[in-house]
């Protein structure tokens, strides 16, 4: 079903005027037919007063307000009549009725949509605003922020990771017709469409892993490419959503971490690394400035040493330069020999 946009004039005013200058002046029928009235039969005019009193109110019951960024899905006896769009004051047909099902979801986390019933035992309590409880659909881009969930990497390690999704709803009719809930509807989506990418990455960079489905290994990973998962998550909630007439603005990573089981490990192995980095770095660098101390020394024949003497220099060098702790020099005044 395709969005209907009714091309409405704003004549709330006007009626809400008319009406209730009608109700004036039926009681103002009423009283002067009441006078003229005799004890044998009742006066015309006020039978017809008391008609029109009855009637004038039903044109009140028509009348809409709409703010900015606000519309209301109409239908009458249960067809949909099309869609009211733009702040103003509005009259439609005292018969029909607004609707929509998500009115009374409050759209939190994944774990915090309310049912109709919750919400409303909870809404004295949570203090929450009684607009929510209109059957206006708002247009304006809203965010959901999706509970953590505990999610598998392709490498089996679990990881919990959030995420903001960013949303707005294009098509009214296809968000209150095509989906039961389209609030709850998108929730579920963002769980779903998650766990599909989520589980195609590794936490961090690892070896043979493909991300992108091209059949070669890349760099790509939940940590490091963030931007790009971020992008796919996205692309992969709007796919789904699209029946439900909602437009997914942005999707963004809020929180990533190992699981708590697995956490201390990781952080032990992840130190690990960095540690072994940084020794290979320090030995890289202690072995080129040995060599370039023998080299200079060589080149300038400030010293002849021979290869065990040359051993005993880049064994004290090495030891000087990859230690940990600063070194405390021992000085020989007798011969090596």
């Amino acid at each position: 079903m395709n969005e209907k946009i009714l091309t409405t004039k704003k004549r709330g005013m006007l009626v809400m005027l008319l009406s209730i200058a009608l109700e004036l002046a039926s009681v103002a029928l009423i009283i002067y037919g009441a006078i003229l009235s005799t004890d044998e039969a009742p006066s015309a005019l006020l039978i017809v007063g008391i008609i029109a009193l009855c009637v004038m109110w039903i044109p009140l019951v028509g009348l809409r307000i709409l703010k900015p960024q606000e519309a209301l899905v109409i239908t009458l006896f249960g067809k949909y009549v099309g869609t009211i769009k733009g702040d103003g004051f509005y009259w439609v047909n005292p018969f029909s009725s607004s609707f929509n099902p998500a009115a009374k979801t409050k759209l939190n986390q994944s774990a915090d949509v309310s049912t109709p019933q919750s919400f409303l035992q909870n809404a004295a309590n949570a203090n929450v605003d009684l607009s929510m409880l209109s059957n206006k659909i708002s247009l304006k881009i809203m965010t959901l922020n999706n509970a953590r969930q505990k999610i598998n990497d392709c490498l089996g390690n679990p990881v919990e990771i959030g995420i903001a999704v960013t949303w707005r709803i294009v098509d009214t009719a296809k968000a209150v017709f095509n989906v039961d809930n389209y609030k709850e509807f998108l929730s579920l989506q963002c769980d779903s469409a998650l766990r599909n990418v989520v589980r195609v990455y590794p936490y961090d960079v690892a070896p043979n892993v493909d991300t992108t489905g091209d059949g070669c290994a890349d760099d790509g990973s939940l940590r490091g490419s963030s931007e790009v998962v971020a992008e796919r998550i996205r692309a992969e909630i709007q796919e789904r959503v699209n029946e439900a007439g909602i437009e997914i603005v942005e999707a963004r990573i809020t929180y990533l971490a190992y699981a708590p089981e697995i956490a201390a490990v990781m952080l032990q192995r992840q130190q690990a690394s960095a540690i072994i980095d940084a020794r290979r770095m320090i030995v890289d660098g202690a072995v080129g400035m040995v060599e370039m101390a023998l080299q200079r020394l060589a080149e300038n024949d400030t010293v002849v040493l021979d290869d065990e003497r040359k051993a005993a220099m880049v064994s004290n060098l090495l030891v000087v330069l990859c230690g940990n702790k600063e070194a405390t020099p021992v000085v020989n005044s007798g011969s090596l020999y």
